[in-house]
């Protein structure tokens, strides 16, 4: 086993290993929970036009359970792309109570094509490229973050 795939087993084995609650909720730490367990990620916020449209551009590499959220003033039909970005990223896209919608996985680097939400989202996820099939992550799974005013799974 090469040692990076062994770096991406310890990752994801420590990510599926977080308990299904979080003792508290803090702006650099996001939740999924779901029919196939719970993660938690550390995570930069996207809050902001400007912010938003670096996102993560010309980061070459990211710990394997850390992410950013991309968090808008509202729903809204939103399409991201891969130009200037170096790491092959999951997205994961969704609504407004944070319950996932949609997962786009293995989004190439510095591909041109549009990555739309395919309905209206307020939040998105992007991750490590592999992450999100690895741990099981799909529509139906939901976020826990302080930046989700109405949250399906509310912050203690």
């Amino acid at each position: 086993m090469g040692s990076r795939t062994f770096a991406l087993l310890t990752v994801v084995a420590a990510v599926t290993a977080a308990p299904l609650r979080a003792a508290e909720c803090r702006d650099d730490t996001l939740w999924l929970r779901g029919d196939w367990g719970s993660a938690r990620f550390r995570v930069s916020v996207a809050d902001d036009a400007q912010e938003r449209a670096e996102g993560l551009m010309n980061v070459r590499q990211m710990p394997g359970a850390t992410g950013m959220l991309f968090a808008y003033e509202r729903e809204q039909p939103v399409a991201f792309w891969m130009k200037n970005t170096f790491l092959p990223l999951d997205m994961i896209f969704a609504d407004s109570s944070g319950r996932v919608l949609k997962v786009h996985r293995d989004a190439v680097p510095h591909d041109q094509t549009p990555i739309p939400s395919g309905q209206p989202v307020q939040y998105v996820l992007e991750i490590n490229a592999g992450l999100s099939r690895q741990l099981g992550i799909a529509p139906g799974s939901v976020m826990q973050h302080p930046a989700i005013e109405t949250p399906a799974w509310p912050c203690e």
